[in-house]
């Protein structure tokens, strides 16, 4: 087998997924490879959640799709062992006590540790017959990042998964998974609104708009392809020329453009260059998205 396609988690081609009148995802072409946490961003109804249910083996598509070697359409059970999809980590049942959850994905997940699940909660507050309900949030991620990280997929999903938790929280719930989780043998692929918070971790970005993806980029080529510049004054118009993808107008008269691919140097003589952050670039890239 080719070492490049031994190396690729996640190959679609040509995907396409209608529902009524609306596509959702319209000819919809990516590559990921092992090692990388990927960042799927885009507004809402862009495309994202169909795009995971794809790569889950959770909904019809037309198109090629192979995750991990495997079409999820045909071969769900056997991608499954390898694959672990984690949502909104408010969903687990208020009912349901630390052991039952345990339990339960034991008896689900062939990859799950329940030793290493229960040394990594021996850390914590949680005791075994402790519910959901009587749990603080923090105390829920804890439960969540425990039955995560005892999970030895070659794939994890996430989507949306910090929903509804403080600011507090949701640093806790990456940072633990980047610490305690993640390794070069492993993939991850991320979706939230929150892209300030996440954008320290991620290797690769992909914003997907109306059923296509409009960029795809390591982060690292991000900052080497996009420069946000400061000025003021008569440099504004002189910066116009350079043909800017987006400008915003900040207080006392000051104004931010952004340029894709713009020669540094030139740049650099117009005002404060920096590179910008990832919503700001979302922002940018996704106007009119909204309108």
């Amino acid at each position: 087998m080719n070492a490049a396609i031994a190396n690729t988690v996640v190959s679609a081609h040509g995907l396409r997924k209608a529902y009524r009148n609306k596509l959702a995802l319209d000819n919809t072409s990516f590559e990921i490879e092992a090692g990388k946490i990927i960042g799927l961003i885009g507004p809402n109804g862009a495309g994202k959640t169909t795009a995971l249910k794809a790569i889950l083996g959770l909904t019809p598509f037309e198109g090629q799709l192979k995750v991990l070697g495997l079409d999820p359409r045909k071969d769900r059970d056997e991608l499954m062992k390898d694959v672990c999809f984690i949502a909104d980590v408010a969903v687990l049942p208020r009912w349901m006590k630390v052991k039952e959850a345990i339990d339960f994905v034991e008896g689900v997940h062939p990859r799950f540790d329940r030793a290493k699940c229960e040394r990594f909660i021996a850390n914590t507050q949680l005791k075994p017959n402790l519910r959901v309900r009587e749990m603080s949030k923090g105390m829920i991620v804890q439960l969540h990042l425990a039955l995560v990280m005892a999970i030895d997929a070659k794939l994890l999903v996430l989507d949306e998964p910090t929903l509804g938790l403080d600011i507090l929280y949701r640093k806790q719930f990456y940072q633990r998974l980047l610490e305690d989780y993640f390794d070069e043998q492993k993939t991850i692929i991320v979706t939230t609104h929150q892209v300030e918070e996440i954008e320290h971790i991620l290797t690769d970005v992909m914003f997907i708009r109306d059923g296509k993806i409009v960029l795809t980029s390591q982060m690292e080529d991000v900052a080497e392809r996009y420069t946000e510049v400061l000025v003021s004054g008569d440099a504004v118009e002189q910066a116009r020329a350079l043909k800017p993808i987006d400008e915003r107008a900040l207080p006392f008269g000051k104004t931010v453009l952004l340029f894709d691919g713009a020669p540094k140097g030139h740049l650099a003589a117009l005002g404060e260059t920096r590179t910008p952050g990832l919503a700001d670039l979302f922002v940018a890239i996704m106007k009119g998205t909204y309108a």
